[in-house]
């Protein structure tokens, strides 16, 4: 039996790797893809620990994953497009090679819907770089569709990409406010955290595009969110402030202000045009800075085991599913 064109282990890629033999990382690429179906996740799994550690190790090679993201199996479908967001979150410039795949898998109706989700959010991290190679009228275009119609996963990462678009270049989305103020009211928190993230960014720039929409915003003050708050907060204290256009300060502002989140607090009494607010507040890098952080909030645990520290649900079982210690007394309802 020739081994020579069997898939070499995951212990022989990563020792490719280290040593930064690329060519033979290709050939055992190639020889991976006429394997077994259990090979390739594995191998992609591999690849994938290495770029949470290292993604710019990777770089050189990512073109060599775009046959993965059209493979028979989806379970290596989104595998391989995980591992290109991980690769695009931190080094988005070395994805640039294939986010015409990227597109594709976004674009295509009968995909899984996780891979769909995946491949939008790669393509958003590339796109707060370079957006000029991602947004083209027609992935905008499936981004937004795609809020009305999707599962609740997948419009939580087309409304990320849709934020990073902004990020990346808010001329971008200028004639799409329409639809970001349509859906600022999803039932996903983090669905209407980016997307009026999104309408702050463009207003900072556009304010024209989305003062025409501004009662949608108003409306979010009284979000259940304190980052939804304070972003549609944030957005009419842009529109407040700008030239040419008339937004008066809505009233409701006045409660955000003494709202018990400094987040929403803060931003609010930028609307009312209180100096203390902060310099950063109402600006494109401001909002930039501060995304990630309020992404991390929204999506952190609820509680923690008090015996082992493993994230709990909340609500969730009696008991702690790792060390079978009860979790204490339910909150209120």
């Amino acid at each position: 039996m020739d081994d020579s064109a069997s898939p070499p282990t995951t212990r022989d890629l990563r020792a490719h790797l280290d040593a930064g033999a690329f060519d033979a990382i290709r050939k055992a690429l190639e020889r991976y893809r006429r394997g077994a179906s259990d090979e390739r996740q594995a191998a992609l799994r591999a690849l994938t620990a290495v770029a949470e550690d290292d993604p710019e190790r990777l770089g050189p090679l990512v073109d060599a994953l775009e046959p993965f993201l059209v493979d028979d199996d989806r379970a290596v479908r989104l595998l391989s497009a995980k591992l290109l967001v991980t690769l695009a979150d931190v080094a988005p410039t070395d994805v640039l090679a294939v986010v015409p795949a990227l597109a594709e898998r976004l674009a295509d109706e009968s995909e899984f819907y996780y891979v769909r989700a995946r491949s939008a959010e790669a393509l958003g991290y590339v796109a707060r770089e370079a957006p000029e190679a991602v947004a083209t009228p027609d992935v905008v275009a499936d981004l937004c569709v795609g809020l009305a119609f999707d599962e609740p996963a997948v419009r939580e990462k087309l409304a990320t990409a849709l934020e990073c678009i902004a990020l990346g270049d808010p001329s971008r989305l200028r004639h799409q406010t329409e639809t970001l103020a349509a859906h600022l009211d999803d039932d996903a928190e983090l669905v209407r955290y980016h997307l009026s993230t999104a309408a702050t960014v463009v207003a900072c720039v556009h304010p024209e595009a989305v003062c025409s929409h501004r009662d949608a915003l108003v409306e979010r003050l009284g979000d259940g969110s304190p980052y939804v708050r304070g972003r549609a907060a944030e957005a009419l204290g842009v529109l407040t402030r700008a030239d040419g256009v008339s937004a008066p300060a809505p009233p409701a502002l006045e409660t955000v202000r003494d709202d018990e989140a400094a987040f929403a607090a803060t931003r609010a009494r930028f609307a009312l045009g209180d100096a203390d607010a902060g310099e950063a507040v109402g600006t494109v890098a401001g909002v930039r800075e501060t995304t990630d952080d309020a992404v991390a909030d929204i999506t952190a645990p609820d509680a923690a085991c008090p015996n082992c520290g493993v994230d709990l649900p909340d609500p969730g079982p009696p008991t702690c599913p790792n060390c079978g210690v009860p979790r204490g007394p339910p909150g209120p309802p």
